[in-house]
């Protein structure tokens, strides 16, 4: 049993710490909600169909815990708003990104609705249909989101401004 969770800190950890991170914008917080995340999946007796299944349930959990953090009152007052995410950011990099990507900041600063899809379809390279099981919503509000995202994305990499 000790081999089934070593073998799937070892294949999703990475994936769940940089979606955490794009929530939490913090690398405490964000491995917090990544054990958390594999907490409840040790602690869930329903077996899981398979692996695409498997990867699902825990990105759709992780960022359940982080969006249950955000909103919670204790976070909302103990936790400066003004920690520099960016600086953390840059420590965090992609198999292909550039170490001084600014395109990855400019999706950190958008709001959570925009984040997720935006993260998953570019970062994490999930379909629209993916995506949209993923987070419970439909297909037509993920394309949105991506469209809107985008154009956020935009306004942050020329205005530079949110």
């Amino acid at each position: 049993m000790e081999q089934k969770w070593s073998y799937l800190v070892d294949e999703y950890r990475s994936m769940l710490y940089r979606i955490a991170f794009s929530n939490m914008k913090n690398r405490a917080d964000a491995e917090d909600a990544v054990q958390e995340a594999f907490l409840r999946y040790m602690k869930d007796e329903k077996p899981i169909q398979n692996k695409e299944h498997e990867k699902a349930w825990l990105i759709r959990t992780t960022i359940h815990i982080c969006l249950d953090i955000l909103k919670s009152g204790w976070y909302q007052r103990t936790v400066p708003w003004n920690e520099s995410f960016e600086n953390a950011a840059k420590n965090i990099y992609l198999p292909y990104q550039v170490r001084d990507d600014e395109t990855l900041e400019a999706v950190l600063r958008l709001p959570v609705h925009y984040r997720n899809p935006i993260y998953l379809f570019y970062y994490e390279d999930y379909s629209i249909h993916e995506i949209a099981g993923i987070l419970n919503e439909k297909e037509g509000t993920i394309k949105t989101r991506l469209r809107r995202g985008r154009e956020e994305v935009k306004k942050i990499l020329t205005e530079g401004r949110p």
